[in-house]
């Protein structure tokens, strides 16, 4: 991997090639508990992909799992051709880990953890390597810094320069942003952006939609261990997002006519605004049937706009239809 780079280079053109296959994976825990079920899933060189999911559905296993923490019961994960049992030293080195867990020697400075962790995957000494990584995560000044002195962000952005020392070519994000400010994940956001920027592929688990919506080229839907769903981004949302028409209202309205009280159609409870939604991908969307009819009333609007789903919409939507 190269050093990442400050200046806004143009972001080159992601390959279609795939760099982590998931084939019929599962796993059971001695519990009895299935955390996994048949998993198949494609990850593409340099492209940043969203694992999204409730709490318990499988997320972080799956992760644990691809990067050789965790054994699976049966199925097969290959990480740039190389099967993470049989040749799991190959396929690790290849893989940085940040973990959801906070875990690092609180009694290190912050540059002898970054030096170590590189020493671990066998590298050699770099230390104009290692004096970028720190500088990009803003960790420079804290270099000599104990880890047990750090604020909880400074400590997550130890994670990461962990995860990056030995130069992988992967990075997992397990909830990165968990617990840091605003300001610390827009940093975080750009690093990421960086990093593909560079030719690392990016695979982030999280509970912010807002960071899948913002960054994901694709986002996978997991519940109750299984892929319900893997879609380009911008797809998904064309798709299966609705769009919703609002008309501010020029007169007030106490309730809707007869024939105007359809699903679709919802007056405020103010009543001032009319909020329809339809689906934008339909021929017959129903706007003009619905202007007309506002018309015949002597309902007169002001204004209007219109607005898309959110992804944590959508998002809820699919976890529910699929309870």
């Amino acid at each position: 991997m190269k050093p990442l780079d400050d200046r806004q280079a143009p972001r080159p053109a992601a390959s279609q090639s795939t760099v982590i296959s998931v084939s019929q994976l599962s796993k059971i825990y001695a519990s009895g508990f299935q955390a996994l079920r048949n998993v198949n899933l494609d990850i593409r060189r340099q492209e940043i992909f969203a694992l999204l999911g409730p709490n318990g559905a499988g997320k972080t296993t799956l992760i644990s799992t691809i990067c050789g923490i965790v054994s699976p019961s049966s199925g097969r994960v290959s990480v740039d051709g190389h099967d993470i049992v049989r040749d799991y030293r190959a396929a690790r080195t290849r893989i940085g880990l940040v973990p959801q867990e906070l875990s690092t020697d609180a009694f290190e400075s912050v540059w002898d953890t970054v030096k170590f962790s590189r020493g671990l995957f066998g590298k050699g000494p770099n230390p104009a390597y290692i004096e970028k990584i720190l500088k990009d995560l803003s960790l420079w000044d804290k270099r000599d810094t104990k880890i047990r002195a750090l604020s909880g962000g400074m400590k997550r952005r130890v994670m990461i320069a962990k995860a990056l020392s030995h130069e992988p070519e992967i990075l997992f994000l397990d909830e990165p942003t968990a617990g840091v400010d605003v300001e610390l994940r827009r940093d975080m956001w750009d690093m990421v952006r960086r990093l593909r920027e560079n030719g690392v592929t990016i695979i982030l688990t999280t509970h912010y939609i807002e960071e899948a919506e913002e960054m994901a080229d694709r986002v996978g839907v997991i519940r109750k261990g299984e892929i319900i769903l893997v879609e380009d981004k911008a797809a998904l949302m064309r798709k299966l997002g609705k769009k919703q028409l609002t008309l501010h209202l020029q007169v007030p309205l106490q309730t809707l006519p007869p024939d105007l009280r359809i699903p679709q159609l919802d007056l405020s409870a103010d009543g001032t605004e009319l909020v329809y939604t339809f689906d934008a991908q339909s021929d017959q969307t129903g706007i003009g049937e619905l202007l007309r009819r506002l018309t015949e009333h002597g309902i007169d609007f002001k204004d209007l706009n219109t607005s898309q789903s959110s992804l944590e919409e959508i998002f809820v939507s699919l976890v529910g239809n699929h309870a």
